[in-house]
């Protein structure tokens, strides 16, 4: 359906990708990974037609539908959530509002025989192309993702960027699409939307081609991984855990095979040196030369599932209370979101903070930090020090500094010495830690503050998604860290192979309701599922379902036809009875006129006759 051969993509001068082939069939859940400027997002604009390819092809089947999710365009203007969703839809929306204009024109008396078969073949279209039931589809979708009904008619312009691109995301899962391209599709989804996502993703049954850095995502739902790294593509029909494994078993091999190769090369050259300048062995010594000049040197792939070890410094530890708070509330505006908490936070916890986006996690983790004003109680123990990774970094960090002199600036003097170490683990390497940090994107300037956060010695730590812009090898560092860090940790994150085992408390946020629960964020979501399910089965007692009979669109239209057919036969009957009736009444006009035997009889049958045709007509007729 969809194939690449010999792909290359070259952008400033650069080879991004090169020499790709692959091919993508119906039912295709494919993960694209590789380190971060492999040109995964470059050969999804590629697929998706926004640039074009510097060698190669691509050959796509006539008339594929694609729908290609940006890693971060979010939507905008004064359309509601729904009215943008259903966008999807053009044709559809096109079709309906034409039978609107159609029913007005019969409603208003129009009985114009192109009128009534315009409508019925319209709609016929509409009914099999699904116009029935599109808009509960894109209501079904945005509620997967986390809307409330009440979101649907409110303006995009009143969400935050967030919950837009979620609206983006709706639009291409709603609408009939052969391929879906998505780049980081989870990055502003909360943990109970990624759940949906997922199987969503595993029954829909076209290709899918997804980035993510979210390892349980893509085990989840890929059955296939290509990888990009610099110069080169793997591909392996594996979901990524598994893919990893098989590439370090490829790799493992190629670093013995590449050893014993070395061995026999320098054997082969000490032979040469040996009998080179020994007449009798001339010619052996030449056909030894030509075999090593014609040998394949093995060459050991890219070893970057390899990560560097980095720990956060020690730091004195704090008093056995680190938090306690009592009636904490936070309003905005008339928004209350946190209504009266009162917990306690001990030395060494590792508190998850889960829940929809919108909930109050935020801006829990903000007031612990001492961020913002609060109305209640929270004490901060003894000798607390702090230290806090805001969700977006970009609006503040604007320094003159470079990277490297922003770092070594923030390190403490036992961590200098490895600032270019953490600086290379969060993707700063070579001349990248000379960047101005006033010119990195946004995603660059969160990796730096991560970076200085593990410079310096805390032992507290509030992290709000921290995962968001590091590739799969450097969250591997940042949780080995994490798991190392003898302190205190509440983590607000979406990601449940990053949260799996690092925590041991989960503080859940749930339609304007906060908990307390007594384990990791993997145990509350079997808890929760377990739960849903049993309250499912419950409803499904108390109100069974009462069976629907569904008439087949193409079954309802032959039936309208015949019905058509049986009232121009029923018209073509009328008028030969008439035309009879007629004709014996001029008889009976004639001078003279004297009835045959049975006339009358005939007469009386032909006008009963007629009045039943007249009957079945206008019943038909309505």
């Amino acid at each position: 359906m969809l194939s690449v051969s010999r792909l290359s993509v070259s952008l400033g001068g650069n080879d991004i990708i090169s020499g790709l082939d692959f091919r993508l069939n119906p039912g295709d859940k494919v993960g694209l990974t590789g380190r971060n400027g492999a040109g995964k997002s470059t050969l999804l604009r590629c697929l998706a037609g926004e640039i074009e390819a510097s060698e190669g092809k691509i050959i796509a089947k006539k008339g594929l539908r694609i729908g290609f999710l940006h890693q971060d365009m979010p939507l905008s203007g004064n359309t509601t959530v729904l009215e943008e969703t259903l966008r999807a839809f053009p044709e559809l929306l096109r079709w309906e509002s034409r039978l609107r204009e159609l029913e007005n024109l019969m409603a208003g008396g129009n009985t114009d025989q192109a009128v009534t078969e315009e409508y019925e073949q319209l709609q016929y279209r509409f009914n099999i192309s699904g116009g029935y039931d599109f808009r509960g589809r894109a209501e079904t979708v945005l509620k997967g993702l986390g809307f409330k009904p009440g979101d649907f008619r409110k303006p995009l312009n009143t969400f935050s960027g967030g919950w837009r691109m979620r609206v983006e995301l709706a639009k291409i899962l709603s609408g009939d699409n052969d391929v879906l391209l998505l780049d980081e599709p989870t990055n502003h989804l909360d943990i109970e939307s990624i759940v949906w996502f997922e199987q969503w993703l595993r029954n829909y049954k076209g290709i899918v081609m997804l980035v993510s850095h979210d390892r349980r995502f893509l085990d989840a739902v890929t059955t296939r991984t290509i990888e990009l790294y610099p110069g080169g593509y793997r591909d392996f029909p594996l979901p990524y855990s598994r893919f990893v494994e098989k590439k370090k078993e490829i790799i493992e091999k190629q670093r013995r095979d590449a050893k014993n190769q070395e061995k026999k090369i320098k054997e082969t050259e000490r032979l040469i040196e040996r009998f080179r300048y020994k007449a009798t062995k001339a010619a052996f010594a030449q056909s030894l030369i030509k075999k090593l000049e014609k040998t394949e040197r093995i060459v050991v792939e890219d070893e970057d599932f390899k990560t560097v070890k980095i720990n956060f410094p020690p730091a004195k530890p704090s008093g056995k209370l680190v938090f306690e708070t009592e009636n904490l509330s936070k309003s905005y505006g008339e928004k209350r979101v946190l209504d009266r908490l009162s917990f306690v936070i001990g030395r060494g916890e590792k508190i998850a903070l889960i829940g929809a986006n919108g909930q109050g996690k935020t801006t829990l983790a903000s007031i612990l930090a001492g961020k913002i004003p609060y109305e209640g109680t929270v004490r901060t123990g003894h000798n607390v020090r702090i230290g806090y990774f805001e969700q977006d970094q970009s609006r503040l960090l604007k320094s003159e500094e470079t990277v490297l002199s922003f770092l070594e600036n923030r390190a403490d003097d036992d961590m200098r010495p490895f600032v270019r170490d953490v600086a290379g683990a969060f993707l700063f390497s070579g001349d990248d830690v000379h960047k101005p940090v006033k010119v990195l994107s946004g995603g660059e300037r969160n990796r730096l503050a991560l970076a200085s956060l593990m410079l310096q010695s805390f032992n507290v730590l509030i992290l709000d998604e921290p995962t968001n812009h590091l590739d799969i090898p450097s969250k591997e560092i940042l949780k080995q860290a994490l798991m190392q860090f003898d302190g205190t940790l509440l983590i607000v994150s979406h990601d449940r192979d990053f949260l799996h085992g690092l925590t041991n408390k989960t503080f859940v946020f749930e339609q304007g309701r906060f908990g307390i629960f007594p384990g990791d964020t993997d145990e509350y979501l079997a808890m929760a599922i377990n739960r849903l399910q049993k309250q499912e089965t419950r409803e499904r007692k108390k109100h069974p379902a009462e069976p629907q009979t569904f008439s087949r669109p193409k079954d309802a239209y032959k039936e309208r036809k015949k019905k058509k057919n049986l009232l121009r036969k029923l018209e073509g009957q009328i008028e030969e009875a008439e035309k009879r009736l007629a004709s014996m009444q001029r008889e009976m006009g004639l001078p003279g006129w004297q009835p045959a035997d049975g006339f009358f009889e005939e007469y009386d049958k032909l006008q009963q006759h007629l009045d039943n045709l007249m009957n079945q007509w206008t019943e038909l007729h309505e």
